[in-house]
């Protein structure tokens, strides 16, 4: 149940960074961007992610990993609720760059997690494959249900389907992820 937990942490991350890409047109109409300031909902997002993923893993192994996990998920979630209700272009960019912030945080450990978890060689890649099946799929079902909510909705609802996502993994994850001390 624990790696279905994870698992469902790393989609909530896959599923955002598709899902706005879909949304993008209904931003820009909406909030007034320009052409080349519309890149930056996808490009604050992609430099905090990109440039914190290693540290973030460092920081799992020094002070644990569901530590960290749970923390990114915090961070990423009220960053979503954030850019949920972001009427302007500052407050979605900077909320956008805290959702790659958590999004850094949660899923440096993910796989760290997977593989203290499963040590018997089978299991790991067992767990791994699941792992691996779950982010590729994310991709497409965030181009999909992008599609679905702005259309339906509005793309503010792209954002808020992390809230109850992210809300229930944090519960999960504290009864279902093993806690382990990081070196210090």
């Amino acid at each position: 149940m624990a790696l279905y937990v994870l698992c469902l942490g790393m989609l909530m991350i896959v599923l955002d960074a598709t899902i706005v890409n879909v949304a993008l047109p209904s931003i820009q109409e909406d909030l007034g961007f320009s052409q080349s300031d519309l890149a930056w909902v996808v490009n604050s997002y992609l430099i905090a992610f990109g440039g914190l993923l290693l540290l973030a893993g460092r920081l799992g192994d020094l002070v644990g990993q569901r530590r960290i996990f749970l923390i990114g998920l915090a961070v990423f979630t009220v960053a979503s609720l954030l850019c949920a209700l972001a009427q302007g272009q500052g407050l979605l960019i900077g909320a956008r760059f805290v959702q790659g912030v958590g999004g850094a945080l949660t899923s440096a450990v993910i796989l760290g997690m997977i593989v203290t978890m499963f040590p018997e060689p089978r299991e790991q890649a067992k767990a791994i494959g699941v792992y691996t099946f779950v982010a590729v799929a994310g991709g497409s079902i965030g181009l999909l249900a992008g599609g679905v909510l702005t259309q339906a909705i509005n793309w503010h609802w792209i954002f808020f389907v992390n809230l109850p996502v992210g809300l229930a993994t944090a519960v999960f994850a504290i009864k279902l992820v093993p806690h382990r001390e990081g070196s210090g």
